[in-house]
């Protein structure tokens, strides 16, 4: 009984070693150009590697091995055979990570940067890098990293293409827009019917409570603009922001000028039909 009660004690110590040397906290999208492990299995031993990010691929994870965590927290490597390297594309979602403590490298027998990572810096520094990783941060909802890098972007070339909408998309998923209806007032000077620009504008103008600027530039995608791809999503973002503060006259007018772009999506519809039951009320 006192051997099974000690074994259950180291077990439990053990088990807290572990826990406070890593902290299963990071998703992928935040763990670029880190080591990394993932949660233990049944054994106790947990697989790591470097995840970093392609220019073609996107997020990958390049494994490296596998350890284990002793009594005295010391972590023991069971490094694979280098024949090949064994890499993986991730896909941005809700698995969590843990961050290897740099102290540990020593343990592990790794260096903070792999050298074969050189090879997938190439263009560091270049507006192009910069353009693209916020595009990718910005399409995995990392807002504020995307922010960063394309603000680095402006500072080399303002005018590069696709930049102040990308900015935009940046503003406005942080709530910043104001600063998004500023910069892309910029880009539609540029590129008038631009559908994508002009969707962005419209959804920075109802954030912000500009429904007539809204409407004014909806109105003129629908007439104009030869890309109708936007045109549910833009007539919805307006009658919702009406939904939203109650406005019932402005509301109804809404849905009526634009019956026809909110009723040609099943789904937008089906909201838009609830919204007007719900004020009639």
């Amino acid at each position: 009984m006192n051997k099974i009660f000690t074994l259950l004690v180291l077990l439990f110590v053990f088990n807290i070693s572990a826990q406070s040397t890593l902290q299963f906290d990071k998703k992928f999208v935040q763990s670029e150009d880190r080591w990394v492990a993932f949660p233990s299995d049944s054994t106790g031993s947990y697989n790591f590697g470097f995840i970093y990010i392609d220019a073609q691929a996107g997020l990958t994870f390049d494994y490296e091995g596998s350890f284990k965590v002793d009594e005295k927290g010391m972590f023991l490597p069971n490094k694979r055979e280098k024949t090949s390297s064994m890499k993986y594309r991730l896909r941005p979602n809700n698995t969590l990570v843990a961050f290897i403590p740099e102290s540990k490298y020593t343990e592990l027998q790794i260096s903070k940067e792999p050298d074969w990572l050189k090879s997938y810096k190439t263009g560091e520094g270049s507006i192009e890098r910069f353009y693209q990783w916020g595009f990718m941060y910005n399409g995995w909802n990392e807002c504020e990293k995307a922010l960063g890098y394309l603000e680095k972007a402006q500072k080399v070339d303002p005018e590069y293409k696709g930049l102040r909408v990308e900015l935009a998309f940046s503003y406005n998923c942080l709530k910043q827009y104001q600063k998004a209806v500023d910069i892309l007032k910029i880009a539609i000077k540029k590129e008038p019917l631009d559908a994508y620009t002009n969707k962005e504008l419209i959804y920075a103008e109802t954030k912000n409570g500009n429904l007539q600027d809204a409407e004014n530039v909806c109105r003129k995608v629908f007439k104009e603009c030869p890309d109708k791809t936007y045109n549910s999503e833009n007539a919805y973002n307006i009658l919702q922001a009406y939904y939203i503060k109650k406005d019932i006259k402005n509301f109804n007018s809404w849905f009526a000028e634009a019956n026809s772009y909110l009723m040609s999506d099943q789904k937008l519809k089906s909201l838009a039909e609830q919204m007007k039951k719900e004020l009639q009320q």
